[in-house]
C-alpha cells in the first residue's frame, strides 16, 4: 500500500498543470483499489461542488455535474467533513441521482473530503457494482490520496491554474495565506532562493540563450565525469573490481541519453540548465520506482546522488542564477539571515518564506530592514513562481501571485494611505511617548546591523534597547576578532552617544546558526543556546566582553545584557567573566568602567526568580518572543502550529503582569523588548501593567509612540482589567481592536491610512 501511495505521489508531483494531475489521480486509484469509479468534486467560483474529474461516470458529466452545498451525498461528506461509507447509496435521504452520470449502476459509495487547513476543497469518491461497504484499508488509503491532493489544489490555485469548465479565467488573484512577518504592503518580482546541491528546491526558471545553457551543463557533467574517474583511481587499491562497479554504472549514467541527452531537451525547451536537470532527475526516479525489482529501486538514491553532483557543479559556476533587481522579493522554503544580507537593501521589496513565524529570526530582521515579509506560506509553490510579478500584505501574511488588476489597484491605494499616515506620524518623532496623564515610557529601538543605525535616530528612538550582536557573527565565515567587536560596537555607541545602548552578549542556537560553528540537535530551542554557550566557551564570551568593554571607553553610554538565563548561577557566572575582562583591561592600563548589566527573562524557570535575579542586575529585560513560545509549548518556527502562538494569550498576560510587580517590588526598571513591544494591540496593554521601557522596531516606533500619546495610564489599566475577563487571546484581540475603533485608531494595525491627526 505505502508503495503505491509513494509512486501517485511521485507521478503527481511530476505533472503538469491541476487537469492532469486530477486526470492521473482518478485512474491511479480507480486501478489500485480495483474500484469501478473514481470521481473528484472541487468547489468552485459559483459555489457549487463541480464535477472535475472522473474515470468511471459518462465523461459528458465532467464540467456540468454541479452540487450546492450541503446537497446530495458529496455535499454531505462536504459538510461533515469526514468520510462517508455507504453499502448501498440510494437508501440514503440525501442521494440525489444525476442521469447524465450513469451512476445508477454502481450504488456502493465512499467520499473523502479534500481538506487543506480547515477549508473542504473538494470531495474524491470512489464507487462500485458490488453492494458491499468499503473496509478500513481502502478508506484510509484514499484519505491518504486526499490528503496529498489537498496541498496540489491550494498550490494550483495560487497560481491561477484551477481552470473550471465553463469559468472565463482562472483564480488569479486568490491569496496564499502565511502568518505576517513584518508589516507593510510590497509590490515585486519572485527571486526563488534554494540551498546549495537541493534538486527539490531547484525552482523552473526561462532562458534566452539556449546555447550557452547547454555549454553550462555539460561543462558540469564533464567535471563530475572527471571526480568519479579521480575516485575510482584512489580506491583502485582499496575497492575490489565488483565494489569499483557502482563508479563504472555512475559513468554509463553520465553518457546516457535518458541523463544527459533528456536533460538537454529540457534546456532546449526553455528551461534554465538547473531546473531542467531536477525534471530529468524526477523523470529518471520514476521510471526506476515503477519497477517491481528491489535492487532496481535501490539505484534511486544513486541517481539522485548523480543529480546533486552535477547541480553542485552548475552552482559553482555561478549557475545558481541569482540576481537581484530593484523590487525583489525574496522567496524560498526557509530564508536565513544571510540569505538576506546578500540582498541589496536597495533592491530588496519583501521577504516569503514557507516555514517560519512572524517571530522567526529573519521576520525580525525584515522589520530592521522595514521591509515586508510572509512567514510560514506552506502552500507557496516556489519551483512555479520565480520572475513572477508578487503582491505582499505583511499585516494579514497574505501573497498574491500575478494578481488580478482590481487587487493591484486595491493594495496601491492602501500603500498610497500608508505613505500619508507615515507622514502625520512624522510630526511627533521628536515629542516623547508620554500619556495623556503624564507618564512617560521610554521607546528605545532593537537593532542588528550597522544599516539599521540610521533608521533608528530617525525613528525617534531614545537609544538602542537591544543590540544583537549575534549578527556581525552570523554573516561571517568566522569568529570575528576582538578588535573587529570593538570597532563595531564603538560605531554603535558612538552613534547613539549619550543616547544609552543594550548590548546583547552573543545568542545563538535555536533558528540562529553559525555555518562555522555548527549545533546539531533534536530540538535546538530547549539545548544548547544562548548564555549556555558562551559559558561554556568561556574563550568567546571573554573576548566580546572585553571589545564591549573597549567600545565603551569614553562614552560611558553602554549596557549589557545576559540572554536565555535559566538560574541565578548562570548571571553570577556571567557577571563573575565581565569582571574578569574589566581586570584584565586595568591591569593593561586602559581606563574602563563597568556597565549596568541586565538580565533576559525568556524562560519560565526565570520568571519565579525575579526577585533573585533583580538583585544581582540592574534592571530586567523581558524576551516575550521566547517567554511565549516556551508558555504555550509552540515552536514559533514551525508553520503547523504557530497560529497557537498568541502573545495576547491570556497566560502570556498575566505572566508578564507578575514580572512587572516583582521588579517594582525590587524598584529595577522592566523593559520588554520581544516582538510583542512592536504591537499596538499588545502596548496598550503593557502600557497597563506599568512597564517602563518598551524595545521595538525603528519602522514601528512613530506608531506605538502614537498609541501612548492617545490614551492615559488610567485607561489604559481600566482596558487591561477588562481584556483579561476574557479566556482566548483572540478575543482578547477582537477587544482591543473594538477600543482602537472607537479612538480611531485601528489604521495603525492594518493596512491603509489612520482616521487621525497627529497629536503635538
Amino acid at each position: 500500500m505505502l508503495d503505491i501511495l509513494r509512486r501517485i505521489v511521485e507521478e503527481v508531483n511530476s505533472a503538469q498543470g491541476l487537469e492532469q494531475v486530477l486526470s492521473l489521480i482518478v485512474r491511479r486509484v480507480k486501478s489500485n483499489m480495483g474500484v469501478d469509479v473514481c470521481s473528484i468534486y472541487l468547489w468552485d467560483q459559483k459555489a457549487h461542488y463541480l464535477l472535475m474529474a472522473t474515470d468511471g461516470l459518462h465523461p459528458q458529466s465532467v464540467g456540468s455535474v454541479r452540487l450546492q452545498r450541503g446537497q446530495g451525498l458529496v455535499g454531505l461528506v462536504a459538510e461533515r467533513e469526514e468520510t462517508v461509507n455507504l453499502h448501498n447509496a440510494t437508501e440514503n435521504p440525501c442521494y440525489v441521482y444525476f442521469p447524465e452520470t450513469g451512476e445508477e449502476q454502481y450504488p456502493s459509495f465512499l467520499g473523502v473530503p479534500v481538506i487543506h487547513k480547515r477549508t473542504v476543497l473538494g470531495v474524491l469518491v470512489v464507487q462500485r457494482h458490488q453492494p458491499i461497504k468499503f473496509d478500513t484499508d481502502q478508506e484510509a488509503f484514499l484519505i491518504t490520496v486526499a490528503a496529498q491532493l489537498a496541498g496540489i489544489i491550494a498550490h494550483a490555485e495560487a497560481v491561477g491554474d484551477s481552470l473550471m469548465p465553463g469559468d472565463q479565467e482562472p483564480s488569479r488573484g486568490k491569496p496564499i495565506h502565511g502568518l505576517g512577518g513584518a508589516p507593510g504592503v510590497a509590490f515585486g518580482t519572485a527571486v526563488v532562493i534554494y540551498p546549495p546541491a537541493d534538486l527539490d528546491a531547484v525552482p523552473d526558471r526561462k532562458i534566452s540563450d539556449i546555447q550557452a545553457e547547454q555549454l553550462v551543463f555539460i561543462d558540469a557533467v564533464s567535471s563530475v565525469r572527471d571526480d568519479l574517474q579521480k575516485l575510482t583511481d584512489q580506491l583502485r587499491g582499496v575497492l575490489s573490481a565488483e565494489e569499483r562497479a557502482l563508479f563504472d554504472a555512475y559513468q554509463l549514467m553520465l553518457g546516457s541519453d535518458a541523463l544527459v541527452e533528456n536533460t538537454l531537451a529540457c534546456i532546449r525547451e526553455g528551461n534554465w540548465a538547473s531546473g531542467a536537470l531536477r525534471k530529468t532527475i524526477d523523470d529518471y526516479v520514476h521510471a526506476f520506482d515503477a519497477v517491481a525489482d528491489a535492487y532496481i529501486k535501490e539505484r534511486v538514491e544513486d541517481v539522485r546522488d548523480l543529480g546533486r553532483r552535477i547541480l553542485s557543479y552548475l552552482q559553482k559556476n555561478g549557475r545558481a542564477g541569482y540576481s537581484f533587481p530593484p523590487g525583489s522579493i525574496l522567496v524560498g522554503d526557509i530564508i536565513t539571515a544571510t540569505m538576506l544580507a546578500e540582498v541589496p537593501i536597495k533592491n530588496l521589496a519583501g521577504v516569503i518564506s514557507r516555514r517560519g513565524s512572524s517571530t522567526s529570526h529573519v521576520a525580525i530582521l525584515a522589520r530592521a530592514f522595514n521591509v515586508p515579509a510572509v512567514m510560514g506560506a506552506t502552500d507557496m509553490p516556489i519551483a512555479q513562481i520565480d520572475g513572477k510579478p508578487l503582491i505582499i500584505d505583511g499585516y494579514q501574511g497574505l501573497v498574491y501571485i500575478a494578481p488580478r488588476e482590481q487587487v493591484t489597484l486595491e493594495y496601491q491605494r492602501l500603500r498610497r494611505e500608508e505613505e500619508e499616515l507615515s507622514e502625520e506620524l512624522a510630526s511627533i518623532l521628536r515629542l516623547p511617548a508620554q500619556t495623556t496623564d503624564g507618564t512617560i515610557v521610554h521607546l528605545y529601538a532593537n537593532t542588528g546591523l550597522i544599516a539599521d543605525v540610521s533608521p533608528a535616530l530617525n525613528s525617534g528612538a531614545e537609544g538602542v534597547g537591544l543590540y544583537r550582536t549575534e549578527f556581525p557573527f552570523m554573516i561571517r565565515e568566522r569568529f570575528p576578532s576582538e578588535d573587529e567587536q570593538t570597532q563595531i560596537y564603538r560605531q554603535v555607541l558612538e552613534s547613539f552617544a549619550p543616547r544609552p545602548v543594550t548590548l546583547r552578549t552573543l545568542d545563538v542556537g535555536g533558528d540562529k546558526a553559525l555555518p562555522y560553528f555548527p549545533i546539531e540537535e533534536e530540538n535546538p530551542f530547549l539545548g544548547w543556546r544562548g548564555i549556555r554557550i558562551t559559558l561554556d566557551h568561556p574563550e568567546i564570551f571573554l573576548v566580546q566582553v572585553r571589545a564591549m568593554l573597549r567600545a565603551n571607553a569614553g562614552l560611558g553610554n553602554m549596557r549589557i545584557l545576559f540572554p536565555m538565563i535559566t538560574t541565578v548561577d548562570e548571571v553570577d557566572s556571567a557577571i563573575r567573566l565581565l569582571r574578569r575582562a574589566h581586570h584584565e583591561l586595568l591591569d593593561n592600563g586602559e581606563t574602563i568602567e563597568m556597565p549596568q548589566v541586565g538580565v533576559m527573562v525568556e524562560v519560565p524557570a526565570a520568571v519565579y526568580q525575579v526577585a533573585s535575579l533583580a538583585r544581582r542586575a540592574d534592571f530586567i529585560s523581558v524576551g516575550t518572543n521566547d517567554l511565549s513560545q516556551y508558555l504555550l509549548a509552540v515552536d514559533r518556527n514551525n508553520a503547523r502550529v504557530a497560529n497557537l502562538y498568541d502573545c495576547l494569550h491570556p497566560s502570556v498576560l498575566r505572566v508578564l503582569m507578575e514580572i512587572v510587580a516583582q521588579c517594582k517590588a525590587a524598584s529595577k526598571p522592566v523593559n520588554i523588548c520581544g516582538e510583542m513591544a512592536s504591537d499596538p494591540y499588545a502596548v496598550l496593554l503593557l502600557l497597563g501593567m506599568g512597564i517602563d521601557s518598551l524595545s521595538a522596531s525603528a519602522a514601528s516606533i512613530p506608531r506605538i509612540k502614537y498609541m501612548i500619546r492617545n490614551f492615559s495610564k488610567a485607561k489604559a489599566e481600566e482596558i487591561l482589567h477588562l481584556a483579561l475577563e476574557y479566556e482566548h487571546g483572540q478575543s482578547i484581540r477582537h477587544f482591543i481592536h473594538s477600543v482602537l475603533v472607537e479612538h480611531a485608531l485601528d489604521g495603525l494595525v492594518h493596512a491603509g491610512r489612520a482616521n487621525i491627526t497627529a497629536q503635538s
